[in-house]
């Protein structure tokens, strides 16, 4: 009996093991992985690389790529996430996700991974560039790949996004953010490492729309945001009504504004001047390729005819065909053959990013030669064709192999309109409420949050121009939003880069305060409180009319210049001078600086755009002369100095303080007197 009690003790032993030991996890039987993993995306180089997605509760996914693989369970909330090792820049590879199935992404390459985020002058896109057809038709970049974010709203954070990563070429760069292009075009030259740029960016809007709702309500300094916002939702039903009616108001009044210029437009006269006419002599007009925006030729606002002759097939004659001409900025009225066939007016929201694509009845289609004219009417910003040159066809209604009409046209300017006719032109705004991209938090939920943890290497930001009136408050909110991102990705201090406002707006003929003045100082002084930050200074390339500068080319160089030093350590000089601390000296006051590379220089003659001040705190204009690597300022007018401030205005016209290196010194105050924003939260 006592040899039988140590065997059944093993027993139950053996039997208890034999419970706690789990069956193997179910391989996943379906998966569906997040949307920024696809065909021709770019992974981040030099981290373990976050690979996630959905399946059913419990079931393990394993992904592999390069030799490497990694596997990950799903959770109770269907994600899963598997990592995979550090992996040296390299490809082009295959991703493989499996569960039951197999999912294989091709040309996959490994490297580096920017967000390009922010307000209009991020999203404004390389068609809408200097040189635009020339810069597009040499884009043939296979390592830089492209994604763009859909611009959406959301009171949650989302977890998926829609879009595609492609490979950079002239039928798709067109629309992608120029500043991001162009930042991306000058690693990969400097580099040669793969670039991955994704564009998350929406015109008009506020930082605090791209700022976590635990941010902002963390922040004391947020609580006007907050509570503006709730004002604007409790307002919201009355205050749509009276937008209607506004809207409609200016949707009459303008329309009889557009009507009228047609009517005046001797294009649409007959007796022969009508440009429509499939015999009308256009052989006086230039010519322009399509597609292109008109102010990168010419800088107008009114009507422009284009017209171009199609060689139509035989097998079309009596066919029912399909014109498309992209995206067409503002408005057109389309013929073929001298019959009106389509029209876009400002009754089709969103008319300047609305693509066109009309019918052609079949009864208008002969073999051979056939005319196309379109009447475009622009009112504000860049006028013309904005879309790609894929989207300029003409095919069988019925589908089959398209003809091309992207290429050259012949084009006519026959109205020139006045801009002080323009202003009424401009639509009111709708007021905030549910779904309006400046709702806090909005667009961080719907564009930023399905983006985290993507493997990424940075981020570079062109925003500002909606904070303008609240620069004191952008000091606290800016710094606040940058670890804000660095706090859900998770990736630590990552490089994070600006842009700052550019000049803008009726140069004045005294020192005056200026809001964008403090804005640009608030994203400065975003350098000295977080590391890892760099500043593009584009105080030289803005346009006094447009709020968006066309010369985006050295916007991304500048940025990609901050990024070689700060986030790859090359010993570059990559930033123009920057105000360090003053010394008064006597009637004069002795700048210094850092960044001044190969020696300060005024550029074009003596400096210019400085002002001096004593305790009474009016500025008045100073002479000011560069001395080794300072910079002597004195005025007749002001015998004890106190202050100086350089290019502090809107639009500080020729201010022209460089380095040797040909970049421009950011504008700057000795003092911080409360200015125009202080307050105005």
């Amino acid at each position: 009996m006592r040899r039988l009690i140590p065997l059944f003790v093993m027993l139950v032993s053996l039997v208890a093991g034999c419970r706690t030991v789990e069956p193997p996890a179910p391989v996943a039987r379906q998966i569906k992985p997040h949307a920024l993993f696809c065909d021709n995306m770019v992974l981040q180089r030099g981290i373990a690389i976050p690979v996630w997605g959905k399946a059913e509760v419990g079931g393990v996914v394993t992904v592999e790529l390069n030799g490497k693989s990694a596997s990950a369970r799903a959770g109770a909330d269907g994600v899963w996430m598997a990592k995979l090792p550090k992996m040296k820049a390299g490809g082009p590879y295959e991703l493989t996700v499996r569960g039951q199935k197999t999912i294989t992404y091709n040309n996959v390459m490994v490297g580096d991974v920017w967000i390009c985020s922010g307000q209009s002058n991020m999203q404004w896109p390389v068609i809408k560039s200097n040189n635009a057809a020339e810069e597009i038709a040499a884009a043939d970049h296979p390592n830089i790949r492209l994604f763009t974010v859909p611009r959406v709203v959301s009171d949650k954070p989302e977890y998926d996004v829609h879009g595609t990563w492609q490979v950079c070429s002239p039928s798709t760069v067109p629309n992608f953010s120029a500043v991001g292009y162009f930042f991306g075009r000058g690693l990969h030259k400097e580099l040669g490492v793969a670039q991955g740029l994704i564009n998350t960016s929406w015109g008009g809007t506020p930082a605090e729309a791209w700022t976590t709702m635990e941010t902002l309500r963390a922040n004391p300094e947020c609580a006007p945001i907050l509570e503006r916002h709730a004002e604007s939702i409790k307002n919201y039903p009355q205050a749509m009504e009276q937008y209607k009616a506004v809207l409609a108001n200016w949707k009459k009044a303008n329309k009889e504004k557009v009507d009228r210029s047609r009517h005046k437009d001797p294009g649409n006269k007959g007796l022969g001047l009508g440009y429509a006419k499939p015999d009308f002599d256009d052989s006086g007009w230039k010519t322009m390729n399509l597609p292109a925006v008109w102010e990168s030729i010419m800088d107008i606002d009114g009507a422009v005819w284009f017209r171009r002759t199609v060689e139509v097939p035989d097998g079309w004659t009596g066919k029912d065909l399909t014109l498309s001409l992209g995206v067409v900025d503002d408005f057109d009225v389309t013929y073929f053959n001298g019959i009106q066939v389509g029209a876009t007016g400002m009754e089709t929201p969103n008319f300047w990013l609305h693509p066109r694509k009309y019918t052609v009845p079949g009864q208008l289609v002969k073999a051979g030669r056939n005319v196309v004219a379109v009447r475009v009417f622009d009112h504000y910003g860049g006028g013309g064709f904005n879309g790609s040159a894929s989207q300029m066809t003409l095919s069988p209604a019925g589908g089959g192999k398209p003809l091309s009409i992207a290429g050259e046209w012949r084009y006519l300017v026959s109205i020139k309109m006045d801009p002080n006719q323009l202003v009424s032109l401009r639509p009111p705004r709708a007021p905030l409420g549910p779904g309006h991209s400046h709702t806090p938090a909005g667009l961080y939920n719907a564009m930023i949050n399905p983006l985290v943890p993507y493997g990424i290497k940075g981020a570079v930001w062109y925003q500002g121009e909606a904070n303008a009136g609240r620069a004191y408050q952008y000091r606290n909110l800016f710094a606040s939003m940058i670890s804000d991102w660095r706090q859900v990705w998770k990736q630590g201090d990552f490089p994070f880069f600006t842009v700052q406002l550019a000049n803008f707006m009726a140069a004045k003929a005294q020192p005056a305060e200026s809001a964008w003045a403090e804005l640009r100082e608030a994203q400065a002084m975003t350098l000295d409180t977080l590391p890892n930050t760099g500043l593009a200074v584009i105080i030289d390339i803005g346009e006094a009319r447009d709020i968006h500068p066309r010369n985006k080319q050295d916007v991304g160089k500048r940025l990609s210049l901050a990024a070689r030093a700060i986030a790859y350590g090359e010993n570059i000089v990559h930033s123009g001078p920057r105000y360090k601390k003053m010394k008064i000296q006597g009637g004069k006051v002795r700048l210094y600086f850092d960044h001044v590379g190969g020696g300060l220089m005024a550029k074009d003659g003596e400096l210019k755009q400085f002002a001096i001040a004593g305790a009474d705190q009016a500025f008045v204009w100073a002479k000011a002369r560069i001395e080794g690597k300072t910079i002597v300022v004195e005025s007749d007018q002001v015998a004890e100095p106190v202050a100086v401030r350089y290019a502090w205005a809107d639009n500080p016209e020729g201010c022209n303080l460089y380095n040797a290196e040909g970049l421009p010194a950011s504008p700057f105050r000795t003092d911080d007197w409360k200015g125009v924003t202080a307050g105005k939260f």
